[in-house]
């Protein structure tokens, strides 16, 4: 710390001056952890040689997602040390989501970039980012040469081809967890659930230019993946979510609208043909037909319903789902200029 700042901030403790926030930061690193103590020492030391060479201020956000191996206790003496740090404690396990959304919440700089905290993300890799960040407004990594096993790999590479041809967004990696970001894309974006997965897809629908780098990715480490196999069965049913937030969500009556007229226009035919059998003298009261045409013009009406209540509660907020123990964060007194 400078001889002045230091000057500074004896001045405005002896004068009683209300805290204000440390200056601005240019760049914010946010880190979702989650049972993660063998690795934050690792990498804390890497973040901090990457500061050194890059000529931005910083800081590091750090969201403890309910860790329970003692990785709260190594991110306090980390902001004890380094006011550049800040900690963000859950009460509980959120996901990974609303770690990101928190620390979004949280970060104050013109330019953020996320990394995951098992140091498979390499942090020397962040100016490759703000470097192609100048033609961007979201890059996202692309682990070409992913060092995890067949079992992740291969899952992976399907659920990436999925989703760049169902919703347009060129990427072969849409679910690495190092991105860089202009501050206007996280200010628009609202993350629950899963949906941290769709990141590219939800900022490409809002107009934003979002590109990928190459980037380097290493063998897990210390510990192992926290992600199980239902995240298959989670990624689908968001990836639904994302196609309907990204292209109905304005119009919801437009999708459910398409199955009510064709499920309502079987049944109509149906039951038409049914209506001429019997005046024709044909007895279709033990005809299963009649049950499949009834049925069908009942669905097809609950389809419309369906819609028009997603038309009434399209413009809904949902409140936030995680609860927050306590927020770390250095603040700074600073000295009122003479006459003020």
């Amino acid at each position: 710390m400078s001889k002045t700042r230091q000057a500074l901030r004896i001045q405005a403790i002896e004068r009683d001056i209300t805290p204000l926030p440390l200056l601005t930061p240019e760049l914010s690193i946010v880190v979702p952890v989650y049972d993660e103590a063998e690795s934050l020492p690792v990498l804390y030391e890497e973040l901090c040689r990457v500061l050194q060479q890059l000529p931005l201020s910083a800081e590091m956000i750090f969201v403890d997602d309910g860790s329970r191996d003692g990785s709260v206790d190594i991110l306090r003496a980390l902001h004890a040390q380094d006011e550049r740090v800040q900690v963000i404690e859950f009460r509980r396990n959120f996901g990974k989501s609303a770690a990101l959304h928190a620390g979004f919440q949280a970060a104050r700089g013109r330019v953020v970039v996320t990394l995951d905290a098992d140091l498979q993300d390499v942090p020397a890799e962040i100016p490759r980012l703000l470097e192609a960040l100048a033609d961007a407004d979201l890059v996202s990594g692309w682990k070409y040469q992913r060092q995890d096993p067949a079992s992740k790999r291969w899952p992976s590479r399907w659920f990436n081809f999925v989703v760049r041809h169902l919703t347009g967004v060129p990427l072969h990696d849409f679910n690495c967890g190092l991105k860089a970001y202009r501050r206007e894309v996280i200010e628009e974006l609202s993350l629950y659930g899963e949906l941290h997965r769709y990141i590219p897809v939800l900022a490409h629908h809002r107009g934003f230019r979002v590109t990928e780098v190459p980037v380097a990715h290493r063998p897990r480490r210390f510990g192992h993946s926290k992600f199980g196999s239902a995240r298959f069965f989670r990624g689908f049913f968001d990836l639904l979510t994302v196609l309907f937030l990204t292209q109905y969500t304005r119009r919801p009556l437009h999708l459910f609208g398409w199955f009510g007229m064709i499920s309502l226009g079987l049944g109509f035919m149906i039951n038409a043909y049914l209506s001429l059998q019997w005046f024709m003298g044909h007895p279709i009261g033990h005809r299963p037909l009649l049950l499949l045409g009834v049925l069908l013009m009942i669905f097809g009406a609950q389809f419309f319903l369906t819609g028009l209540l997603g038309e009434l509660i399209t413009n809904a907020s949902a409140r936030p789902e995680y609860s927050i123990r306590q927020h770390l964060a250095h603040r700074a007194r600073v000295a009122q200029r003479d006459g003020e």
